[in-house]
């Protein structure tokens, strides 16, 4: 998150954070242009007045490949701006902006806008995640096994959607922290192994196949043939 206004920073950290969101926050385009150096994120919300730019030179300079992105020039861009003119609408989805949103919001929409453009290259434009007889809703913060509600805490929701979005593939504890947790967490904390273990306990109760699996020395693989 790109913006200057620290109390909608705080409020946007705690709401995102409820909803099971990771959230760095940048108040600056400098200090937006180093993170996103160093962290592949799913999504950046842009506001266009900033202290040293502006959010639309700097989601132009993404798109363009001007500037280094960790996620590449597929990262999704979310103006979040008091601009509410149709001429800057426009000009923000013009300079490669994937939605835009204007102040003042409610968060609930902010979230279903969020989802939208978070399921798209993953859910086929769903809200579901399908693997094996495993289902996981976004929208609905719901996930099941076989029918049964499982019931998670934010963090093993957040770790079992991006599995989930993943199957098959091996997930370091460094990808997890990165991705399910922001960034005051401590690189060196044994939360990952601590939560990825109490996930695994409550998608495979007693008789059930293990699909969460342990992959020494490398990470976490959520079976994606079940």
């Amino acid at each position: 998150m790109v913006e200057d206004e620290e109390g909608l920073v705080s409020a946007l950290r705690s709401g995102l954070g409820r909803a099971g969101y990771a959230v760095d926050a940048a108040t600056t385009g400098a200090e937006a242009i180093e993170k996103l150096a160093t962290t592949p994120y799913d999504l950046a919300i842009l506001d266009i007045t900033l202290p040293d730019t502006s959010g639309l030179d700097l989601c132009r300079a993404v798109r363009r490949g001007e500037i280094e992105v960790a996620s590449g020039r597929e990262l999704r861009v979310l103006m979040l701006t008091a601009r509410a003119s149709l001429a800057d609408r426009v000009r923000g989805l013009d300079e490669g902006a994937d939605d835009y949103l204007t102040k003042p919001f409610a968060l609930v929409e902010l979230l279903a806008r969020i989802r939208a453009l978070l399921r798209r290259d993953v859910t086929n434009g769903t809200t579901q995640l399908h693997v094996g007889d495993l289902v996981l809703d976004s929208s609905r913060h719901l996930a099941t096994r076989a029918g049964r509600e499982l019931p998670l805490t934010l963090k093993e929701f957040g770790i079992l959607r991006y599995l989930m979005s993943r199957p098959g593939h091996v997930i370091s504890a460094e990808e997890l922290l990165e991705h399910v947790w922001d960034e005051n967490a401590d690189p060196f904390t044994q939360t990952v192994r601590v939560t990825v273990g109490t996930l695994r306990r409550k998608l495979a109760r007693e008789g059930e196949e293990p699909i969460l699996e342990t992959v020494i020395g490398r990470g976490y693989r959520l079976r994606g043939d079940t």
